[in-house]
């Protein structure tokens, strides 16, 4: 059973006896976790069994009732909402499983989006932003409304978006869901793609095929990691 990263390695990402309840609904019970630069760990576990809380609380976009979180260097419980959102859009990438591509802006835009935060002009912005969806294979919907979009086709703008920024860590949660296998094939190689860059990431996941891509498997049951696994 795998312990996570080496004693020479700092990690990206630590929770430590992470607890999250909606109402009196427990969602993570406790839940304990390192993830490693250049790793892929892929979060696995039955509809329900706290995986998305997980991803939601790692990412810095909820806040857990107990347990300690340090996000790239960070202890979150003592970083603000902003100081987290400009932490998300400088280097962290993130997928959910329901897009969010802001629907007033065409998908070259959307993807752009990041980078105009962080202060790049709306021209190189949008240059990076071509070539981004060059490599989803997205190029003849640069200028399509969100709503115009496949399920498929959103979900390969929402990984453009996310890796724009060379994010240090990513986090996907089912990333491939909505697509074919080719297609998928060629989001998973792309996601996998930031660790040869020394970035992390987190793939949530109930595919088996999706989860044998990553080095280590943490397998969650009712908010609890039942497993953990070594894989490469």
């Amino acid at each position: 059973m795998s312990t996570g990263p080496s004693p020479d390695q700092v990690p990206l990402l630590e929770l430590d006896g992470v607890s999250h309840a909606y109402a009196r609904t427990p969602a993570l019970r406790e839940v304990s976790l390192t993830v490693a630069p250049g790793e892929v760990v892929a979060v696995t576990g039955s509809s329900g069994s706290g995986k998305s809380t997980l991803l939601h609380v790692a990412a810095g976009l909820l806040r857990p009732q107990a347990g300690r979180v340090h996000l790239l260097g960070h202890d979150l419980a003592g970083v603000d909402a902003t100081a987290r959102a400009v932490l998300r859009r400088s280097e962290i990438g993130i997928v959910l499983q329901y897009v969010q591509l802001v629907p007033d802006l065409p998908v070259l835009d959307n993807v752009a989006l990041p980078l105009t935060l962080n202060g790049s002009s709306l021209a190189a912005a949008r240059t990076a932003a071509a070539d981004a969806l060059a490599e989803v294979g997205l190029t003849d919907a640069a200028s399509a409304a969100p709503a115009e979009l496949s399920g498929g086709q959103a979900q390969r703008a929402a990984v453009a978006r996310a890796l724009i920024t060379s994010p240090r860590i990513v986090f996907a949660d089912e990333p491939v869901a909505s697509l074919d296998p080719v297609g998928g094939r060629q989001v998973l190689d792309l996601l996998r793609g930031v660790t040869a860059r020394g970035a992390a990431l987190v793939l949530i996941t109930h595919d088996n095929t999706v989860a044998a891509l990553a080095d280590r498997e943490v397998r969650l049951r009712q908010g609890s990691v039942e497993h953990e696994a070594v894989l490469r």
